[in-house]
């Protein structure tokens, strides 16, 4: 690919030293290109006037500014922004690191992704406030000249009283539901006060009239205290506000927003939907959480950041459950089992990707962007990394808060190793097995994940069996070392020592030239072949942890009765039968290792085996199993397979229904023999009457 873009370079007042000619020469640059001191300050000028068509800017501090020049020159169709500074520019090796600011340059100048469907919400700014009264009373007064509020008061008011003036509902009860996203909520909770506070005048006569004063000015009543005179029931009269032998305690309504200030939230997923804020009594946070709302009225739009493929779903066929991994991995309840597929609400997706990322089959993919665009990204870095001269590549996978965490370490420690080649994605859970391992093939040596301190517990259990399963791998094939980490960005000690210990690994002698292609285990058997080909220890098999989604199965054949079920229900067409004979065969390459076929057996004849077979048989369709035909013992028409009509012999050898002299010798007959056989021996019966 010919670098078509204008490249703006800026050393950042000399502090980050830039070779303009090896850049120019890996690049293939006509000739050096001019690097400033100061391009947004005094040197700004030749920014605005020499802007035209496609423009590369290698600074993103000042990526505002240089935006709003090139849009006043009107001039520049496309800008773009590549941190050479922080990357590579301010570190003890920075004068080594012109491969990767090439490597940063290039994938820049790709072309940006296709683009992807939208999610549209619509909000009005119907806010439910739910939580304790005083609290809730607070921020819906504050509110209510900019949003339509309703408060849903919890719990004991704690001597809070209703407002003077009736500007909003406010209702009591216990928050039970909370369903939908922003616009789209749905809210359920029951009425335990017997006063409705929808009807109720605040008159006060009840208060008043209450003999053990168990009714406050929140126009609660206290149970404790109530000794059932229901004096204020009479008090209350025509107005009919109090009623203790309420029927209907359910309640329910639509908002676009919710403010949840109960003190343990209501939704405990890890990412609650777009229009959910639970701050708990925090009072810092209830109001960042305020702020937040009040900016989500209007129409919004967000990417899909799913495709599904249903027809290779391994998640259950016929009510046997397979693959659940995309359900248990959704941070945000998103996907559910829906029959023998699963269904992804758009609506709740917040754009993790892990489930595409742990999906076996390929099923889901990540969409914003693909695994295609996102391998070709990374295939240009290390292409160009090693075509300019560099060695070890580590690709530091990072999302928007770990490119911020590097920043600042490179402000103020270490900075990057002229080996680490920053990648930044919407989010690092996207980024999978298929293209940690394509990047080894590509000529990476290591992958490093960045994620927060917090979060590494809930990363390991979703991703990290893929990397340790990608290091057994290529383990197993002679390259040492630890290929596959993840590290905390937001430690600034555990960050460094992910950067700058340890050695790198060793990595495949000749870089591969494959494409990534969407289907994710289309690019798992390219980088493994490329890896196999190369590998210091060649092996033709390697086993595999359970759960991994390689592998074979062993059939029992003396079990199988050749019923053919486990080849209706494999979900990845790795199970074909022989329409000329009967024949169980397997292609092991296609294999999943989901086992909804060893949970459709009848006759528990399958087992599961994790594995990997590097031999071109893997791809091939193998015989499991055979069977002879078994005919009719009148005819001599096929009947089935023998060892069917034997099992079923056998098991109906007891049966009351057989119990006659030659019931079961009419079973080893086709239907046509079997009813002359009936014929003859009622006829029998006959003449011996």
């Amino acid at each position: 690919m010919s670098f078509d873009r204008q490249l703006f370079l800026c050393s950042c007042n000399g502090t980050a030293p830039v070779d303009a000619p090896a850049l120019a020469a890996a690049l293939g640059l006509p000739g050096a290109p001019v690097v400033h001191t100061a391009l947004c300050q005094k040197q700004l000028p030749a920014f605005a006037d020499g802007a035209r068509g496609d423009v590369i800017v290698a600074c993103t501090q000042e990526a505002r500014l240089f935006a709003e020049i090139a849009d006043e020159g009107a001039r520049a169709q496309a800008v773009r922004f590549v941190n050479l500074r922080e990357a590579g520019g301010w570190s003890p090796q920075a004068r080594d690191a012109t491969p990767k600011l090439a490597a940063l340059l290039a994938a820049a100048a790709l072309p940006d992704p296709e683009p992807v469907p939208s999610v549209s919400y619509r909000s009005e700014g119907q806010l439910l406030i739910a939580g304790p009264l005083e609290a809730s009373l607070f921020w819906a007064q504050a509110l209510k000249d900019r949003l339509a509020v309703t408060v849903l008061a919890t719990g004991r008011a704690q001597g809070a009283e209703l407002p003077v003036e009736r500007d909003y509902p406010v209702y009591s009860g216990t928050l039970e539901r909370v369903d939908g996203w922003l616009g789209a909520f749905t809210v359920g909770w029951r009425q335990d006060n017997p006063i409705d506070l929808d009807l109720c005048t605040r008159c006060n006569a009840c208060v008043r009239a209450c003999p053990e004063q168990a009714i406050d000015y929140a126009y609660q009543v206290d149970l404790e205290r109530c000794r059932s005179h229901r004096a204020c029931v009479a008090a209350c009269g025509d107005v009919g506000a109090i009623d203790f032998t309420r029927a209907d305690r359910a309640r329910s309504e639509r908002f676009d927003l919710v403010l949840d200030l109960g003190r343990e939230p209501h939704l405990r997923m890890r990412k609650p939907p777009q229009g959910y804020r639970a701050p708990g009594a925090d009072p810092i946070a209830q109001a960042k959480a305020v702020t937040e709302l009040v900016a989500m009225t209007g129409e919004f739009e967000k990417p899909r950041y799913f495709r599904y493929k249903a027809s290779i779903c391994a998640h259950s066929r016929s009510q046997k459950e397979g693959c659940s991994r995309c359900i248990d991995a959704c941070d945000t309840v998103a996907i559910r089992a829906d029959g023998d597929h699963v269904r992804v609400e758009p609506s709740l997706c917040m754009g993790c990707g892990t489930c595409a990322a742990v999906c076996p089959s390929g099923a889901m993919t990540y969409a914003y962007p693909t695994p295609g665009y996102l391998g070709t990204r990374l295939r240009t870095l290390l292409r160009t990394y090693a075509k300019s001269g560099g060695r070890d590549a580590c690709l530091v996978f990072h999302d928007e808060r770990g490119g911020e965490a590097l920043a600042r370490h490179a402000r103020r420690g270490r900075g990057l190793p002229a080996r680490a080649i920053p990648v930044d994605v919407h989010s690092v859970d996207a980024v999978g097995l298929d293209l940690w391992l394509a990047a080894l093939a590509w000529g990476a040596v290591e992958v490093l994940t960045l994620v927060a301190a917090d979060d590494l517990a809930r990363y390991d259990a979703t991703l990290g069996f893929q990397m340790r399963l990608g290091d057994t791998i290529a383990g197993a094939l002679g390259y040492q070392g630890t290929h596959f980490r993840a590290a905390p960005f937001d430690d600034p000690v555990a960050l460094e020592r992910a950067l700058w210990g340890g050695h790198a690994p060793l990595g495949v002698r000749a870089a591969a030239t494959f494409a990534a292609t969407d289907e994710k285990r289309t690019t798992l058997y390219l980088a493994i072949d490329h890896l196999a080909q190369h590998a210091p220890v060649p092996q033709q098999r390697i086993a595999l942890p359970a759960g991994a989604p390689f592998g074979a199965v062993a059939v029992d054949a003396a079990k199988c009765t050749m019923c053919m079920a486990c080849v209706g229900s494999c979900p990845e067409g790795a199970f074909l039968d022989n329409p000329e004979s009967p024949q169980l065969r397997f292609v092991e390459s296609k294999c999943v290792q989901c086992g909804i076929c060893a949970k459709t057996c009848p006759e528990s004849a399958i087992a599961l085996e994790p594995r990997l077979d590097l031999t071109p048989a893997a791809r091939q369709a193998r015989l499991l199993n055979e069977a002879r035909i078994f005919a009719c013992v009148k005819c001599g028409k096929p009947l089935g397979t023998e060892q069917m009509v034997n099992t079923m012999l056998a098991r109906l050898a007891g049966h009351p229904m057989f119990a006659e002299p030659g019931a079961l010798e009419r079973l080893k007959m086709c239907a046509d023999c079997r009813v002359v056989d009936l014929w003859h021996g009622k006829q029998a019966d006959i003449r011996e009457l």
